[in-house]
């Protein structure tokens, strides 16, 4: 910063260094993107606190109830049967060494649920809320499976059910992965009105990247 004196009037102008002026504008400039991104994390942890990704959720014939540690076992006495894991793209998970990664990704997820059969109270499989994208404001509901006991009772429909309309309060589009050779659990997808989108590899948690196939729900169509 200069001072200057106007040629008579005795009077003293400060000017700015063009370099110093490019500091104040650099800076300014950061402010206000600083604010923008602080603004747009309020927003995302706001969100984040009012959609509670575990909740309970049930109907007359099956209870959604947040996963805990001690679930552990019963779990896996359902995920210990080879054919649970026949057409998904991880087919090892039913050794307890594989589930045991699995089930730490669950619990590290914060969004996991056991899937309860009401009339049993079997804890029949698990499934999750997973992978909040607030640009799009979108979420992806996954990691499902069932003992093959339960197969075809259409527990499946009634629990995505459960967590559409509970999610659907606060998201805009829900997506599912669906390994590659699943043919069944796509044909499921397609069944609840979900569009196939993209083929992407998938990094699953604590797991090898295996290929998986993009469905989404939009809050409009559903």
């Amino acid at each position: 910063m200069a001072k200057t004196e106007t040629p008579g009037t005795g009077k003293s102008d400060t000017f700015l260094v063009p370099g110093f002026k490019f500091i104040i504008q650099y800076s300014i400039i950061l402010y206000y993107q600083l604010s923008t991104i602080n603004y747009q994390l309020s927003t995302i942890n706001y969100q984040l606190l009012i959609m509670n990704l575990q909740p309970i959720l049930e109907n007359e014939n099956v209870k959604l109830s947040p996963l805990d540690q001690n679930d552990f076992e019963e779990l896996f006495s359902v995920a210990s049967d080879p054919l649970v894991w026949e057409q998904h793209p991880n087919k090892d998970r039913y050794k307890r060494e594989v589930f045991g990664n699995f089930f730490q990704g669950a619990m590290e997820s914060g969004g996991s649920f056991k899937i309860i059969e009401k009339e049993s109270n079997e804890i029949v499989g698990s499934t999750r809320f997973y992978d909040y994208n607030p640009e799009d404001n979108s979420i992806f509901i996954g990691y499902t499976f069932y003992g093959t006991k339960f197969w075809g009772s259409k527990l499946n429909p009634q629990v995505k059910k459960l967590m559409l309309d509970y999610i659907f309060q606060f998201v805009d589009q829900v997506n599912f992965h669906v390994g590659k050779d699943n043919i069944r659990s796509q044909k499921a997808m397609e069944k609840l009105g979900a569009k196939k989108t993209n083929e992407v590899n998938v990094a699953y948690a604590y797991e090898p990247e295996r290929l998986n196939v993009v469905f989404e729900i939009k809050k409009e169509n559903y």
